[in-house]
């Protein structure tokens, strides 16, 4: 499952909008040349854009999911849920999170949220439906785990350098194309349509690798949340709802890239840009920590 593509591709939309308004507004004659000067601005607006993206994540999240929350629990299945995720928030020494649900026939779940004391848990119908209350159980003491651990916070510091760093030889390659663009008068100064094309291929190409960056990082928070959630809900109930997602996995597509990072499985992505390791090793790490 995921919460981080929601946040990956909304951090690199909010920074090809500010690329596109510094380079209309004429903000990049502002910036100039100077390196001190685009390592401001480049670490200003990289953190600025990875920062406005984990503000959104949780209501973001709860739109493209249609998740229903849970204000007053309609049923016992609510009741149990909404009170579980609050007792091991509880435990865990957190607020107590918003709880919902969402229609989904495969077994998923995912936390977002800005901070530990303002998160959202929320759970597919399909694992409600598929796994024991043990296996749900543990699944949300994941979820949990990565709010304890502050892993939205932590991706969202991650992703601001990043970001930084996307800026800077975005503006280098934009630089580049437009003095070849100009050929001899190159020395002329100014920054013409070369400098915008390239600037926007730079925030596109640069974002993506630092995507893969971003879902590296990810993967290993993902062994802290399986530990925790071992922790919480005990370990062979962790690998039995891990080894329960693996032979549900495949009854429906996964969350949206844009939530990869912080649900309990990954997506059909490749390695390298898989948010989440392949579940046969998170077995195995979990048996081999025991």
């Amino acid at each position: 499952m995921n919460r981080i593509v929601m946040f990956l591709a909304t951090n690199m939309a909010v920074m090809v909008v500010f690329s596109i308004i510094t380079s209309v507004f004429g903000l990049d004659k502002a910036i100039g040349q100077s390196p001190v000067t685009l390592i401001i601005y480049a670490s200003l607006f990289g953190f600025v854009g990875s920062f406005i993206s984990l503000a959104m994540s949780k209501s973001m999240a709860i739109r493209s999911m249609n998740v229903q929350l849970i204000d007053q629990p309609a049923n016992e299945t609510e009741r149990w849920l909404q009170a579980t995720v609050h007792a091991q928030a509880k435990e865990a020494g957190i607020g107590l999170p918003d709880v919902g649900i969402f229609q989904q026939a495969s077994p998923n779940a995912f936390a977002t949220g800005w901070n530990k004391n303002d998160s959202l848990v929320a759970v597919s119908s399909g694992l409600l439906q598929t796994m024991s209350k043990e296996e749900v159980e543990a699944v949300l003491a994941h979820e949990v785990a990565h709010v304890y651990n502050g892993d939205m916070v932590t991706m969202g510091l991650v992703q601001g350098v990043l970001n930084t760093f996307v800026i800077i030889f975005s503006r280098i390659l934009g630089t580049l194309i437009n003095n070849a663009m100009r050929g001899n008068n190159s020395g002329g100064g100014g920054y013409g349509m070369g400098f915008f094309i390239g600037n926007i291929l730079g925030n596109v190409v640069f974002g993506f690798l630092a995507s893969l960056i971003a879902a590296w990082f990810s993967r290993q928070r993902e062994f802290r949340a399986d530990a925790g959630g071992a922790k919480l809900a005990g370990r062979e109930h962790m690998i039995s709802a891990l080894e329960a997602l693996k032979r549900g996995s495949s009854a429906e597509p996964d969350l949206p890239e844009r939530l990869a990072a912080f649900g309990i499985t990954g997506g059909q992505l490749s390695a390298l840009r898989s948010t989440h390791p392949p579940l046969d090793v998170r077995i195995a790490r979990l048996r081999a920590e025991a």
